[in-house]
């Protein structure tokens, strides 16, 4: 059997949501639209994707992402390939130089430790998700984590105009995607709900002000601009919050947002894709030599990711936001067990989080995959803390 290919049947299905399709349902009248997209090139060793029960793939040039979940799974490595057992039977195998990370989403999964090895050797992530979504650990090499000066400069930034320069982008960069979601899944209402079409567009231009005015904020460091930036972005929580419902309107309930603990479909989905973006963001910050724990907006405080926390902001609304209302509006199946979304609405949302992270969006003149640009975004940060260009946040095209 050639690398890359499952040893399964070719009776079971492919994955949802992995392969596009040349169409979309409309987000609210759920009838086909052509969308354009470009054919995959035909299959190649150690790119057919065949899925076994509890795993899943998306797949990508620069390499792909497992998810596996399903108590029993034994991760392991022959030769160059990532292999996976349940019990005695080899269920699954891939090569080990087309894989940029591999996710464990479930209790029950044991990895070897050659495995282990071998993933940091070649530079590979290996995450660990909880129920919630949340990463609760993170495998990378020690050699990513090299650099000192960046560190050093981080460090004294927090004290001086680099730091509440930072901290003024990455409110004006949440609140403009705020903004832009609001004005993305309103344009699918101007013809069939009018009214809600208008009162959404009137609170983008809310919070568009808002965005502005988060760049006025004056200081030296992040301690003297951080109560008025917080202002900011509360009174513009509540104004999206408000446009997510009505957004959503009946089709679930949905009362106001909860971090922990939420019992609701629509915050617990969140919650969990959110946890999806902290795991990529994080070892972004990692690959450009930066203190994960030491931020700027988010105050500082035991086992707290606060730099993490901050360059999640500007990426909430388009990376996770954006698929899960789709996601409702669609109609789309949605299961809550024992008060957490169950383990087929967990892979939905995570595949589509993911294919999510894979698009491509405009920046800076280019089009790139938007966890590159996620990428792209540290190491900006990263230069221009040591001195270099201003630190501009990510605003994606509606």
């Amino acid at each position: 059997m050639p690398e890359g290919v499952l040893q399964a049947n070719h009776s079971r299905h492919e994955t949802p949501g992995i392969f596009f399709r040349p169409r979309q349902l409309h987000l609210f009248g759920g009838e086909p639209e052509p969308i354009p997209v470009e054919p995959f090139p035909p299959w190649e060793e150690g790119k057919e994707k065949w899925i076994d029960e509890g795993i899943s793939m998306v797949r990508n040039e620069e390499g792909s992402q497992v998810i596996l979940s399903g108590f029993g799974l034994f991760l392991g490595k022959k030769s160059e390939r990532l292999v996976v057992r349940k019990g005695k039977e080899a269920i699954y195998q891939f090569p080990l130089f087309r894989l940029s990370e591999v996710i464990v989403s479930s209790r029950g999964v044991s990895v070897s430790s050659d495995l282990i090895e071998e993933l940091c050797e070649r530079g590979i992530r290996l995450t660990f998700l909880a129920s919630s979504g949340r990463p609760y650990a993170m495998l990378t090499s020690r050699l990513l984590t090299a650099t000192v000066i960046t560190r050093r400069e981080q460090i004294l930034a927090f004290s001086d105009q680099r730091g509440a320069r930072f901290c003024r982008a990455v409110v004006e960069g949440k609140i403009k995607n705020q903004a832009r979601i609001l004005k993305y899944f309103g344009k699918y209402l101007k013809q069939t709900e009018p009214e809600t079409f208008v009162r959404l567009n009137r609170m983008a231009k809310e919070l568009d002000h808002l965005s502005r005015e988060a760049r006025k904020a004056e200081g030296e460091g992040a301690d003297a601009v951080r109560s008025s930036l917080m202002g900011l972005e509360g009174a513009s929580g509540r104004i999206y919050w408000d446009g997510v419902k009505l957004i959503v309107g009946e089709r679930v309930r949905f009362m106001g947002r909860e971090h922990r603990g939420a019992a609701d479909v629509l915050n617990s989905m969140l919650n969990y894709g959110y946890g999806i973006l902290y795991g990529l963001v994080w070892g972004a910050i990692l690959n450009a030599g930066l203190e994960p724990f030491a931020g700027f907006l988010h105050v500082d405080r035991p086992g707290k990711p606060s730099l993490v926390l901050d360059l999640v902001e500007e990426f909430r609304q388009p990376v996770v936001d954006r698929p899960i209302l789709a996601h409702i509006n669609l109609g789309e199946k949605i299961e809550i067990a024992d008060g957490q979304l169950d383990a087929e609405t967990r892979r939905a949302i995570g595949y589509k989080v993911l294919a999510r992270l894979e698009s491509q969006e405009s920046f800076r003149g280019k089009r790139y995959q938007v966890k590159s640009i996620i990428q792209m975004q540290a190491r900006s940060l990263a230069s221009f803390l040591r001195g270099g260009k201003e630190y501009r946040p990510f605003a994606f095209k509606w």
